[in-house]
């Protein structure tokens, strides 16, 4: 039995959704990071970077939405949710997901978390300003590029889609038009038809 730890419309709603797909064994524990629960000595001792999400496991804790999506497939490869025969492609599957982690988040954050970078009031407003554009850019690539089609990384449906799909789901509020990027609006739209996501959105919502 796994524990994953969520706060509403977080990126946590990927591995939950994933955690749907492997037809996994979990429970849910919602944490109230207005407040500032994710900072409290529990949740500490399983997470010391106190970020959302994390995953208990019986093995100990994971934090990082790519170890966990990718710790999910591992453990139950019977639903083929990565490629672990084909080392190349399990490689671009790796490399689609540490994108969306360490270039769309981070460009994301910087809207609502820039003291995470600086505490000077102007430079703080400088990075909400920018964040229509830096995510533009992000999606744009995505769009263009990276998003091979009808599933993050082709015919397969694989720990990408729900990734991509939550992070995709934040467009709006970043000031952002979706239909500008339609494969990825396509790709949202059909996510979100699934019944793992409507299962998972509502259990969180539930929770």
């Amino acid at each position: 039995m796994h524990t994953l730890y969520f706060a509403l419309g977080s990126c946590a709603l990927a591995s939950h959704i994933a955690l749907l797909d492997a037809r996994a064994e979990y429970e849910l524990k919602r944490v109230d990071t207005g407040a500032g629960e994710q900072h409290s000595p529990d949740y500490l001792a399983l997470n010391p970077k106190g970020r959302i999400p994390t995953l208990a496991t019986p093995q100990g804790s994971l934090s990082e939405t790519p170890a966990i999506l990718a710790f999910i497939a591992q453990s139950h490869p019977e639903a083929g949710l990565a490629p672990f025969d084909d080392p190349f492609a399990l490689a671009e599957l790796q490399a689609f997901n540490s994108y969306l982690c360490s270039t769309v988040h981070v460009a994301h954050a910087h809207r609502m978390r820039g003291t995470r970078w600086a505490d000077d009031p102007v430079a703080l407003e400088a990075m909400k300003k920018k964040v229509p554009e830096t995510v533009s850019a992000c999606f744009e690539l995505i769009d263009t590029q990276m998003l091979k089609g009808p599933w993050a990384m082709g015919e397969a449906y694989t720990i990408a889609d729900p990734y991509l799909f939550t992070l995709a789901q934040w467009m709006e509020s970043d000031g952002i038009d979706p239909t500008r990027f339609p494969r990825v609006l396509d790709h949202r739209t059909r996510m979100a038809e699934r019944p793992n996501t409507k299962t998972a959105l509502a259990e969180q919502e539930a929770s």
